[in-house]
């Protein structure tokens, strides 16, 4: 992905277009704002964050909908929202290294040891969500990690929010007779610590 990206970066640099990545290089080049490593790094942050994970939740969307009839598709906001906890795209956040030793529940984690946010784990704790497992649209508590928290909260939240609800809104609109192809237990999942995705999702649309 990083040789990927650094090609991509040289041949935008060398021809640019209309597009985020040219003018992400237009003001790196121009103002020196970012090192070429900063540059390279948040063109993955945006494909990942910005492409991937979303690409993740429409999938599991339509899945979780076609699984369940029953749901109110009128009420798609809500269900989205409950979507961004239960199925989770990233099972972690990135990585982070303790500046100095800290203590965490009684368990001492060393300084510049690797720290992996369970965000999956937090997003199904039974302590915060009853009934964790189940989907709920009508969940009063919304405040699940997905997004981040604090001052690493995702700057694309609402955008992604957006075009989760957008696409599920408008697939269903267009195809309401849409319907797996295969039976749900044999759909492949992506065999990842990392993410929880679907590698395919095949349908009928009608």
């Amino acid at each position: 992905m990083q040789k990927f990206l650094l090609d991509l970066v040289a041949a935008r640099r060398d021809d640019p277009g209309d597009d985020l990545l040219s003018a992400i290089i237009s003001a790196r080049d121009d103002d020196e704002r970012m090192s070429e490593n900063e540059l390279v790094s948040l063109a993955f942050l945006l494909l990942l964050a910005g492409v991937e994970n979303v690409a993740h939740v429409i999938a599991s969307g339509v899945l979780t909908l076609l699984e369940n009839p029953a749901l109110d598709r009128d009420r798609i906001t809500d269900f989205v929202e409950e979507l961004l906890r239960l199925a989770v795209p990233a099972h972690f956040a990135i990585r982070r290294f303790p500046l100095a030793d800290i203590d965490v529940d009684g368990v001492t984690i060393p300084a510049g040891d690797t720290v992996l946010l369970g965000m999956a784990s937090a997003n199904r704790d039974p302590s915060r969500f009853p009934e964790p497992d189940r989907l709920d649209p009508a969940r009063p508590d919304r405040q699940h990690f997905t997004f981040g928290h604090g001052v690493h909260y995702c700057l694309g939240a609402p955008l992604a929010r957006l075009e989760i609800r957008i696409a599920l809104e408008t697939l269903f609109a267009r195809f309401p007779d849409l319907r797996l192809a295969v039976p749900a237990a044999e759909l492949p999942w992506r065999a990842s610590f990392r993410s929880h995705a679907l590698k395919a999702l095949p349908v009928l649309l009608g």
